[in-house]
């Protein structure tokens, strides 16, 4: 073969190869950027017995034993299933399945009603390996209800459940292929939705630097994982952004005193740092202690050609949880109290007066920890030893609305107010 049907060979060569890498990920989408826009978390891992997934036992405990903080208003699921909480009217508590599709569907039209712009989806390393198919059912409902509601969507990779040794983030990189190969979720069959940003759609690793982690981020395979996202001939192209503890700046406090994380950290995109329980309401000077966090992160990233990300959260409550966790250090119901919506908004405008132009919610629908922004119910069930956040008098939807009001000021759609809003 002479030297010109070389040349032609490999001109060809990287031409197949090329339409093919666009093939994977389509350049359309209704979310050309993060900037401007409030996404939230989105746990879905809710279950119970009799939803399809082979559960034999209620995710949300017993009448004595409870894994969640925060009941959620279910009058408006289709399918709903009962527990062993009682309302104060005697009745059984009912509680959904993240597992059924109306339910997915309904949290999705509950975005688009009340302006929140979207969510990431999280996939948990657990269910990489173990190659859960309830939580691919879950994803492929989620991303088929973005669609639908004209909501952005994006994946978010948790590393939790990875451990200490004999893994690493190879399995993340197989998924990826099979979530954009299989669910096709970069390039939806309906409207185009997932999130980009820099013109590339968005690939979070979250757990990027927590010292309470069993593994190693130096052992891990977190570079290669993020050139593969990155630069991948058919699967890449992507923007990546990187979860990380609130003192990723400094290298203390819950962060790992590593200055490998400042390395990984360049080689990304967008940064989120993780301030849930960092900031309370009931400490006088924290509003001050975010903001100049902020202004310094912000200043950081922008030296380095990264974007941030502020994650702002309602509230926080661990109590029915830690009772099993920590049962010499139980916590005390809401110990970081919502304050009827004041936190949030204190943390919403802290944050955007800092110079931020994106935000991140912990999260749409973790009760867990009683962080959901979704639909809350202010009558909790009862129960002999478990005990649960209310709203403090207000409307199940209080937080839905209050993010959407966030999303308005983001939009320039109305002023940054330091004052929280009212309903008219």
């Amino acid at each position: 073969m002479n030297l010109k049907k070389i040349a032609v060979f490999m001109l060809y060569g990287f031409s197949v190869l090329n339409l093919q890498a666009q093939s994977k990920h389509s350049k359309e989408t209704l979310y050309p950027s993060y900037k401007g826009l409030v996404m939230a978390g989105y746990q879905g891992w809710f279950r119970a017995e009799g939803d399809g997934t082979g559960s034999k036992r209620f995710a949300y405990g017993n009448e004595n034993v409870s894994n969640i903080d925060m009941w959620p208003d279910v009058s408006e699921y289709k399918v709903t299933y009962p527990t062993p909480f009682k309302l104060k009217n005697g009745q059984a508590a009912k509680f959904f399945s993240s597992h059924d599709k109306s339910t997915v569907d309904l949290h999705f039209k509950w975005m688009r009603e009340y302006g929140v712009d979207g969510v990431f989806m999280q996939r948990f390393f657990s269910n990489v390996k173990d190659k859960d198919q309830a939580s691919v059912t879950i994803l492929k409902n989620a991303f088929e209800a973005a669609s639908k509601y004209d909501r952005a969507i994006a994946l978010m990779y948790d590393l939790s459940g990875l451990k200490a040794s004999g893994e690493d983030c190879s399995a993340i990189i197989e998924d990826w292929k099979r979530m954009v190969d299989e669910l096709k979720i970069t390039n939806q069959a309906g409207k185009k939705t997932y999130l980009h940003h820099n013109g590339k759609p968005v690939v979070t690793i979250w757990g990027v630097g927590f010292p309470d982690r069993p593994y190693n981020i130096r052992n891990i395979g977190l570079e290669r994982l993020i050139d593969f996202l990155k630069n991948d001939p058919v699967y890449g192209g992507c923007t990546v952004m990187l979860g990380v503890p609130t003192s990723w700046r400094n290298l203390n406090a819950d962060c790992i005193n590593d200055p490998y994380l400042h390395e990984l950290i360049k080689k990304g995109d967008l940064l989120l740092p993780w301030t849930v329980q960092r900031y309370s309401g009931l400490l006088h000077n924290d509003m001050e202690r975010l903001r100049d966090n902020t202004v310094d992160d912000i200043k950081w990233c922008k030296e380095n050609k990264i974007d941030y990300v502020p994650c702002i959260y309602p509230g926080f409550s661990w109590h029915n949880l830690s009772k099993q966790e920590f049962p010499d250090d139980v916590k005390p119901v809401g110990s970081i109290p919502r304050q009827g919506g004041r936190f949030f908004w204190q943390q919403i405008v802290t944050t955007l007066n800092a110079g931020a132009t994106m935000l991140y919610v912990a999260m749409f629908d973790e009760v867990n920890e009683g962080t959901a922004i979704f639909k809350g119910s202010d009558t909790p069930p009862q129960g002999n030893s478990v005990a649960f956040i209310d709203m403090d008098g207000k409307p199940s939807d209080h937080y839905l609305w209050l993010t959407g009001e966030a999303a308005k000021i983001l939009r320039n759609e109305k002023p940054l107010s330091f004052k929280i809003p009212e309903r008219k």
